[in-house]
């Protein structure tokens, strides 16, 4: 654990809320520094921040800096986050050249998760998972995210996979790798900008107590792994399926004419379907990522009165 030290830093304030077991939300940075313009993802960023400490939890933001995995962020780390200059997407594979380099890097769903685990945060918020990109029965192209779920013992709120992904083939890997996948009160998955995207979850779980309930549950019995807890979009700020699928077909199509490949698809193709919803998408997004906010904070507040 001393070599763990030496890269690890958290706040003291996380610090002491993950030593008395206060209820502590991990948040990702690539949403900052790939998914949103500045100065508007410095505005979100507090946002969450305080729609977190309103529910009772305290926000653990993370990120790579100066050769240190980052849990907890000051107002200048979080600026720097934000206007991304020379801010590279890491994922699980580039963790140790960035610590090694002391290059800075934006967290992704999956090292976020990683990082938390090694803090000792079970509860971590985003938007969407990544999964099973279409087209993968060629490219290969399958996000980290459904590893990391499989063997790191984190909970994932989030709306579902982000509606660009083959969600079909998303949920058979989950399901192949034993993650469950239990509905914030609803039967049905998810589809990030829609509430439903023709598939079902595992569970439907009524509220955050049930939900902490289980993760304990899974836990205590060592069933090695996260959880994906599916919480649709609130219903004012859902987007039309068939629209949304036909601005994603067009969006696609332009991603495969310039070549996008890789972890580089994902931010492309969320950008040209903000432009071609004309930043509809962009607002639907941010509320997304606010209402998951909220319920991660319920279920960290739920979990801590179980230890």
């Amino acid at each position: 654990m001393k070599s763990l030290e030496k890269y690890l830093t958290i706040t003291p304030e996380i610090q002491e809320a993950i030593a008395n077991n206060k209820p502590v939300v991990a948040l990702e940075s690539t949403i900052l520094s790939h998914g949103m313009p500045y100065p508007e993802n410095v505005a979100f960023a507090h946002k969450v921040e305080e729609i977190v400490r309103g529910e009772g939890a305290i926000p653990a933001t993370t990120a790579i800096i100066d050769g240190k995995l980052k849990v907890g962020l000051t107002a200048d780390e979080l600026e720097l986050m934000c206007k991304a200059e020379n801010v590279g997407k890491v994922s699980r594979r580039d963790v140790a050249v960035y610590l090694a380099t002391g290059k800075v890097g934006a967290t992704t769903v999956a090292t976020t998760m990683m990082i938390a685990a090694m803090a000792g945060i079970q509860v971590f918020a985003t938007g969407g998972i990544g999964g099973v990109h279409r087209g993968a029965t060629e490219t290969m192209d399958i996000s980290a995210d459904l590893q990391e779920l499989a063997h790191t013992p984190v909970a994932v709120i989030c709306a579902g996979a982000k509606s660009l992904l083959d969600i079909g083939l998303t949920l058979e890997y989950l399901e192949t790798m034993g993650v469950p996948v239990v509905g914030v009160d609803t039967d049905d998955f998810p589809a990030f900008y829609c509430r439903k995207s023709g598939y079902k979850v595992d569970f439907n779980a009524k509220d955050e107590e049930l939900i902490a309930k289980i993760l304990k549950t899974k836990w205590d019995l060592n069933l090695e792994g996260g959880a994906i807890i599916a919480n649709p979009i609130p219903a004012e700020y859902e987007l039309d399926f068939d629209e949304i699928e036909a601005v994603i077909q067009r969006a696609l199509v332009l991603a495969k004419e310039q070549g996008i490949r890789g972890k580089d698809t994902t931010p492309f193709l969320l950008k040209h379907i903000k432009e071609m919803t004309e930043g509809v998408s962009f607002a639907s997004n941010l509320q997304l990522a606010y209402n998951n906010a909220r319920v991660a904070s319920k279920i960290a507040v739920e979990l801590a009165k179980l230890d």
